[in-house]
């Protein structure tokens, strides 16, 4: 049982680097570790305790450009994309490799805690243009609730954020891996929708969590936003009134 990391960073090697740390201190650690640099980093990698494949983009490319690239790199039996703000103070693998003990499953993700230690809202419920709706009032957000539990099961859920995936490379291959289409954003929701519409579950596993070490003010600049609107209207584009029925897809 093969695993590859893919991660990006866009001049974040001081983050990464806690990253690469945090995994020479585990006990599973994947067979690869695919690092790329979108643009030219300042600062250096820490490179001496794990060993890492470093590639530097000529020109920036987007999220799922990114890891489709690093994908085509890989030949594992597992391929799993983390954010370079991700932060792993227990050993994440065990449990998510265990979830995969289904040979339907083909991404899982773990539990998202802020550095507070507050449940994120990374596991939801598909959008639609009226949850969007209530959202923007101040209704549910579409988040499910599941709380940490070392002895809970994997649990079915629409859509899981992209800041940490571990994907079955059979499926991610299946699907044709992300939409580079989505520069930025909802790319993990498309990439999940067509999963569940190609037969593949889409779980989390409450017994592991991740801390999301989030960078949140790029989201006001307008170039993030016109990324933010253009993937939004795309995703509608694509599966508005197609999206699968998960809850029967799960059973």
């Amino acid at each position: 049982m093969s695993l590859c990391l893919s991660v990006v960073s866009h001049a974040q090697a001081p983050l990464a680097n806690l990253l690469l740390n945090d995994l020479a201190y585990h006990a599973t650690r994947p067979n690869r570790i695919l690092l790329t640099s979108n643009v030219q980093e300042p600062a250096p990698w820490n490179v001496h305790q794990v060993a890492v494949d470093i590639a530097t983009n000529s020109q920036p490319l987007g999220f799922g450009a990114n890891h489709n690239q690093a994908f085509r790199r890989s030949t594992e039996t597992f391929f799993c994309v983390a954010n370079p703000d991700i932060r792993l103070p227990h050993d994440p693998f065990p449990a998510l490799l265990a979830a995969m003990k289904d040979p339907l499953v083909g991404v899982v993700a773990p539990m998202v805690v802020s550095p507070k230690g507050a449940t994120e809202d990374s596991a939801r419920h598909f959008p639609t243009l009226a949850s969007l709706l209530r959202k923007a009032i101040g209704g549910r957000d579409g988040r499910y609730n599941i709380r940490p539990s070392a002895s809970a099961e994997p649990v079915p859920v629409d859509w899981a954020a992209g800041m940490f995936l571990l994907f079955r490379a059979s499926a991610f291959r299946d699907v044709g891996g992300f939409d580079d289409k989505f520069h930025l954003y909802y790319e993990d929701v498309d990439i999940c929708a067509r999963l569940w519409n190609a037969g593949w579950k889409v779980m989390v596993s409450p017994q592991i969590a991740v801390v999301h070490a989030a960078q949140r003010t790029s989201r006001r600049h307008p170039l993030y936003m016109s990324w933010h609107v253009r993937s939004m209207a795309r995703y509608f584009r694509k599966h508005l009134g197609r999206l699968p029925d998960t809850t029967a897809s799960a059973s």
